[in-house]
């Protein structure tokens, strides 16, 4: 299998969401245009075995800069998750999105 770059060519945007929606997962839980728990539960197992599968053969150095990765793509997605959702409550002229 080829590496799968993490950014674009100018090393200036992520690629991993574009990569996320074609996995045939996300595809089968976007089939009928909503997310439930169970999907989000399945969602959460099979990342928790990556990350038990993959954590036990790094390195100290290796293990931090990994996590400090996984944390900046959570903080990432929950920003653009955010963002996307009070753009779209400003369109409707909704304003003062309180989480």
């Amino acid at each position: 299998m080829s590496r799968k770059s993490w950014t674009d060519e100018q090393g200036e945007t992520t690629l991993i969401d574009d990569y996320a929606k074609q996995s045939a997962d996300f595809i089968a839980a976007m089939a009928d245009g909503k997310i439930d728990k169970s999907e989000v539960d399945a969602q959460e197992a099979k990342l928790v075995a990556i990350m038990n599968k993959i954590e036990p053969t790094l390195d100290d150095q290796q293990h931090a800069a990994i996590t400090e990765l996984l944390c900046e793509m959570s903080v990432y997605s929950v920003m653009q998750m955010l963002h996307a959702a009070y753009e779209s409550r400003m369109s409707q002229g909704v304003s003062g999105l309180k989480l």
